[in-house]
């Protein structure tokens, strides 16, 4: 063909279909084609530019398509901007499920059943040993034999059966839920974190029997209040891993039996049963809160909560779980390894606490030790933000090959979505993970008692600093707060939910579900949230003063002070802690009245003003707050870590306190920013 002729085919764009042709006539000479005379070579230099051209245009990244339109991505339903559903639904109609035959979680993993059949399901692994695989039929078959021993042990079928699980997460946990679940009985996980006071009201509350736990050490936790008489009903502890002959007689002593997990399988085998499956609207999970206040509560989830909340992250993300035969991997159950265990995994979804994502991101930001690094690893990251700005995701540019490929080969290599929620995120931190690791990083939002979420980032939308649209199993709305000036008509207001995911009630507890539940059936979170212009929901302020740590937990920093002061030398105590951060700080004043003679006592002279710029005077007190926050029962993450000693009482005058003598926080806070971001610039606890 004439290089002329050549030309004008490009310009008509055969060969090339779509924006492309128009693109790549631009980057050629504006010129007359009448008045192109070239050299040879000239030609084939610029008959190599526009292949190159050609190839870049057909095999450039292409951006996300988002499932709407990132600028609407909520719906106001029935006119009232205050209230909110998702905009990938049709109309009003909230979503209970995703396929017609998994209306409880029985049916989702007998879903992934009949895709996978044979192939993995739950894996495990030994130390520096590969993962090893047990099958979709074989956790079934042994979830079956499991449930007819429980059976066999006199559990009944229906869901106010309880059968409590403490224990790591591990391919056994899953099979004993499952286990359950084949026979309609519901199942109350839990915790080291609860307490053993806790433990005791949940076991009596439940009218718990049979626990199924991980190890002796656990186990003999449980009979140790058996023997104490303050759990009368359980008779019977199933373990997982081995355990002593003493651990055996000391549990007949007081008629509690203890046996292997392949023993109740063994008399399972014996009196096999066919599966008694639940109905959507049967329990599924009685979820204890660790409790700020009070004693825990237990929140019942029911298995049309769990379908419609899963339904509806599948109807976003399409990610593969247990109802699409997805594969799952347990690290080894110690934390220091869980990294190799990432590693040797290589995940392709990792649901993820904040706590974690922000450890990976200080170890990338500390790798860099030298400026040059330093610097190439920061214009690296804008480059990548730069993509994602534009809705491209993708882990195989030059600045993937070049700086973060080592990064990414730290999780397995083959991420490709990552879920967090839990706690908030740094909006840094999040943009930072989505340039580096190159996969997708979704955030959600919600509590227990919705099921877990009610908002979730959308596909596409790489902003950060809010927590996505409603899911299109919930509907979010805002209403009032007068005490603290927020008002729905401005935007903002406490955060309520309602939809099938929304939970039953608190166990045996009317008052306290009346309070989270009102007679519309909204459930009120307690956090305020604002209504941001693209139909995205921001968390800006907590109703209560609870706040939750970077891990997870709970706090009620009240409670705490009331501990704290009753500590000699302190007169007043601010407890502040951040969801960012992983442990609490406090503001201290120190009793005037005592503190000088309490601190010569140990080998510090001084006035009092000075005494309070004493590092190693502000250590002891610590250690003097800590031992009295541990005879009064106050858990290792409800102490403060680090504190300030302030030499001017909290008062009305100065604006900390309110006419009623409580602490004004919000002022607190305000008035002691730089040391509260003094304290949480140093090495964490």
């Amino acid at each position: 063909m004439h290089f002329q002729e050549w030309l004008r085919s490009l310009r008509s764009g055969a060969g090339l279909q779509g924006p492309e042709s128009e693109n790549l006539w631009s980057l050629l000479p504006s010129l007359p084609l009448s008045s192109l005379s070239l050299s040879p070579s000239s030609l084939l230099g610029l008959g190599a530019l526009a292949s190159l051209t050609a190839y870049w245009l057909v095999t450039r990244p292409r951006p996300m398509r988002p499932p709407c339109d990132l600028q609407a991505q909520s719906v106001a339903v029935d006119g009232d901007s205050s209230c909110r559903r998702s905009a990938l639904l049709k109309d009003d109609s909230l979503m209970e499920y995703y396929y017609e035959d998994t209306r409880t979680v029985f049916d989702m993993f007998q879903r992934g059943l009949r895709i996978a059949g044979d192939g993995p399901c739950l894996g495990f692994r030994k130390p520096g040993q590969p993962y090893q695989w047990i099958s979709y039929a074989e956790v079934f078959e042994q979830a079956q034999l499991l449930g007819s021993g429980l059976l066999a042990k006199g559990c009944q079928p229906n869901s106010q059966q309880f059968v409590g699980i403490f224990a790591q997460n591990r391919p056994e946990w899953i099979i004993s839920e499952l286990a359950c679940y084949t026979y309609s009985m519901a199942v109350v996980p839990l915790y080291d974190t609860l307490g053993l006071e806790a433990m005791v009201h949940i076991l009596n509350l439940a009218e718990i029997s049979l626990v199924i736990c991980d190890r002796e050490e656990k186990a003999a936790a449980l009979l140790e209040n058996k023997e104490r008489g303050v759990t009368p009903k359980l008779s019977c502890l199933v373990l997982f891993n081995r355990f002593s002959d003493t651990f055996v007689q000391r549990a007949k002593n007081c008629e509690v039996e203890v046996l292997k997990l392949d023993q109740l399988m063994d008399l399972g085998r014996q009196k096999l049963k066919d599966p008694v499956p639940p109905q959507p609207q049967d329990l599924a999970v009685v979820c204890f809160t660790s409790g700020t206040t009070g004693k825990p509560k237990g929140a019942m989830i029911t298995h049309g909560n769990i379908a419609s909340n899963t339904s509806s992250v599948i109807k976003i993300l399409e990610v593969t779980m247990f109802c699409h035969g997805a594969r799952v991997g347990f690290y080894q159950g110690d934390i220091s390894l869980l990294m190799d265990d990432i590693k040797t995994l290589k995940p392709t979804f990792f649901p993820v606490v904040p706590r974690l994502l922000n450890r990976i991101y200080d170890k990338i930001l500390s790798s860099a030790t030298s400026p040059l690094r330093r610097a190439l690893l920061h214009f690296a990251v804008r480059r990548k933000q730069a993509e994602l700005s534009s809705g491209v995701v993708r882990n195989d540019s030059l600045w993937d090959k070049l700086v973060f490929n080592r990064i990414q080969a730290s999780l397995g290599g083959n991420l490709r979505f990552a879920l967090t929620a839990s706690a908030p995120i740094s909006p840094t931190v999040l943009s930072f993970l989505r340039a580096t690791l190159g996969c997708l990083i979704f955030e959600g939002y919600g509590q227990t008692e919705c099921t877990a979420g009610c908002t979730f980032s959308m596909p596409g939308d790489w902003s950060a600093d809010h927590v996505g649209a409603p899911l299109p199993c919930a509907r979010v709305k805002l209403v009032d707060i007068p005490d603290m000036n927020y008002y729905a008509k401005n935007g903002d207001g406490e955060i309520c939910i309602s939809g099938p995911s929304v939970f039953r009630g608190y166990l045996k507890d009317p008052e306290k579900t009346a309070e989270a539940l009102d007679s519309d059936g909204w459930l009120h979170s307690g956090d305020v949230g604002q209504w941001l212009p693209n139909g995205t929901l921001r968390i800006i302020d907590r109703k209560k003063h609870i706040f939750k740590l970077s891990q997870g937990e709970y706090i009620a920093p009240e409670k705490i002070e009331n501990v704290y002061t009753r500590c000699v030398p302190v007169l007043q105590v601010f407890v502040h802690g951040d969801s960012l951060q992983s442990y609490l700080i406090g503001i201290v004043v120190p009793d005037p009245e005592v503190f000088v003679d309490w601190a010569k006592g140990r080998g510090f002279v001084g006035s009092y003003e000075e005494l309070c710029q004493n590092p190693d005077l502000k250590n002891a007190v610590l250690e003097d707050m800590n031992a009295v926050g541990k005879k009064a029962g106050l858990k290792s993450f409800e102490q403060v870590k680090d504190l300030h000693l302030h030499p001017e009482t909290f008062s009305i005058a100065n604006g900390l306190l309110t006419p009623t003598l409580k602490s004004r926080r919000a002022d607190i806070r305000r008035t002691f920013q730089i040391q509260i971001s003094s304290m949480y610039s140093k090495t964490a606890f």
